[in-house]
């Protein structure tokens, strides 16, 4: 596209923007909305959650402060690649890391600061509700946190008017819409595949053993709506909030809101059955399209859906990519002290690439990337440890490739129980920012799960651009189903980078994997003792 071509599309709104609330970044992303694949700009924020009581959440002023700062960076990054201000966008859509808990009272305020889906605290409503409905309800979705509310006699319960999502609250304040996209909700509240609904039959046994307390649950669930629906549009207060300037316009349309396990599963055009795709940053989780119906629950699985309402198999890990993040930090401060100072990318590069030289196996060496409590493997907390004997071989690329081959093992645990009720898979694809260094943690990613792994040059722009996808189809999907339409229209002409599985690396992997479950005696032990 000509420097031309791209300004007159940001003048005529033929752009879309957007917005994901991540756990360590706010990403804003502008695209063509005639050609989704070109990203006309960006902007980003930094951020960390907080361990506040005991509870992960994140400051509401943080929330409202990140996304300007997010939005005005790329109103800045449109004026300097295209010489024109922002004033208006033809579609917005705003996605958020999903699950956790925001309720709200009767004017849309937040009752309690918002836990996020780190937090581990809902085990005896998630068991409770697990039994009661027959599916598998994890510690983190906002179901577990509302009936754990409940059980402990909270004060601020009795106040609840509403709960959501971190993306549908966002979403609520631009468009005055309480709404979320299915995909989303699915992280709330069970979804019945035939209706694209919260389940009827499961709602009303929960409500039966609540007493419809505070309030009967319909009436505390924000509205489901699917891919390509209409879901508001963006008030004065709302484009005041984003943008303080006074620049931006309201009546802008907005895409249904989702969480970034659908935005994932668009940005890699994973939403048909047999394929998924693996997502690595804070968490790392894998979706995988289902067939038929699992034939057992399993407290390993969640289902969820597409943002279209397809059943997809979750495997959720807690602890992604942070720590294996701090010990490059420690290297390049190395490099730094001993006066040879390296961009972060370089060190990133120089580490991931000395791991491909170690051993297949890692030479013995174990790394646990526990932050925060890790549910599929049965810790309320973390402790990230590196783990080996005296006869293992200590080098920088067998550190290297097992902190690399931690970052995968708890969710291969988890990808073993979908291996056992024969859910097959024609190729995963990987996206986050540990994906930007080419060949590796790609190839290691591809012997951890036995199975093609693709990227392409956007593996690192991630959720923010595909709710900007999400908000395209809504303004030109012309009825198209959302796998025809990204197949035709965003992947037709895309070049992939496939890696296969290298019989080596999967064997070595796989003695990794033995260690590891058997050293998790060691990690809960760490959890008890420190």
């Amino acid at each position: 596209m000509s420097a031309a071509d791209a300004r007159e599309q940001i003048v005529r709104a033929r752009t879309t923007l957007g917005i994901e609330l991540g756990s360590t970044r706010i990403k804003a992303c502008l695209i063509d909305a005639d050609d989704p694949t070109t990203v006309l700009a960006v902007g980003s924020h930094e951020w960390e959650n907080a361990f506040v009581d005991r509870l992960w959440t994140y400051a509401e002023e943080e929330v409202w402060a990140g996304l300007r700062a997010a939005y005005a960076a790329l109103v800045d990054d449109v004026r300097a690649r295209h010489g024109v201000p922002l004033e208006t966008v033809g579609a917005l859509g705003v996605s958020a890391m999903m699950h956790g808990y925001l309720a709200l009272d009767g004017e849309g305020r937040l009752l309690v600061p918002f836990r996020t889906w780190r937090n581990t605290n809902t085990g005896a409503a998630a068991a409770e509700l697990s039994e009661l409905l027959g599916v598998n309800i994890p510690l983190r979705w906002s179901i577990a946190h509302l009936r754990q509310a409940i059980l402990d006699a909270e004060p601020h319960v009795s106040a609840i008017h509403g709960i959501t999502t971190l993306a549908g609250f966002v979403h609520e304040r631009l468009t005055g819409r309480r709404v979320l996209g299915v995909g989303d909700a699915s992280g709330v509240f069970p979804i019945d595949s035939a209706t694209r609904d919260y389940d009827e039959r499961l709602v009303a046994l929960y409500d039966q053993r609540t007493g419809s307390a505070p309030r009967p649950l319909r009436d505390l669930l924000p509205e489901v709506l699917v891919a390509g629906a209409d879901a508001g549009r963006l008030t004065e207060d709302g484009a005041a909030l984003l943008d303080p300037t006074g620049t931006l316009r309201p009546g802008i349309p907005f895409c249904p809101p989702e969480g970034d396990a659908g935005t994932g599963m668009v940005a890699t055009a994973s939403v048909a059955p047999r394929t998924g795709n693996v997502s690595a940053g804070t968490s790392i989780f894998a979706m995988v399209v289902l067939e038929r119906p699992l034939a057992h629950p399993h407290h390993e699985l969640d289902l969820v859906t597409t943002p279209a309402g397809d059943a997809v198999a979750m495997v959720h890990c807690n602890n992604g990519a942070s720590e294996l993040a701090a010990w490059v930090d420690l290297f390049r401060r190395f490099a730094e002290a001993g006066g040879s100072a390296l961009p972060a990318d370089a060190v990133y590069g120089t580490l991931f690439a000395e791991a491909l030289a170690g051993e297949a196996d890692a030479g013995g060496l174990l790394a646990y990337n526990h932050l925060a409590g890790e549910p599929i493997v049965g810790t309320d907390e973390g402790r990230p440890l590196v783990v080996r004997t005296p006869e293992s071989r200590l080098t920088l690329a067998n550190f290297m490739r097992a902190q690399l081959y931690g970052v995968f093992a708890t969710l291969s645990l988890g990808m073993r129980v979908l291996d056992g009720e024969g859910v097959e898979l024609d190729r995963m694809f990987a996206h986050g920012g540990m994906f930007r260094t080419a060949g590796v943690a790609q190839r290691f990613l591809a012997a951890a799960l036995n199975a093609p792994v693709a990227v392409d040059d956007r593996a690192s722009e991630g959720g923010a651009w595909g709710i900007a996808v999400l908000a395209s189809y809504l303004i030109d999907g012309e009825g198209a189903a959302l796998g025809d339409y990204l197949a035709d229209r965003v992947f037709a002409a895309t070049a992939l980078t496939v890696a296969d599985p290298d019989p080596a690396d999967v064997a070595g992997y796989a003695a990794y994997l033995d260690r590891y479950a058997a050293g998790l005696a060691a990690e809960r032990a760490a959890v008890e003792a420190l």
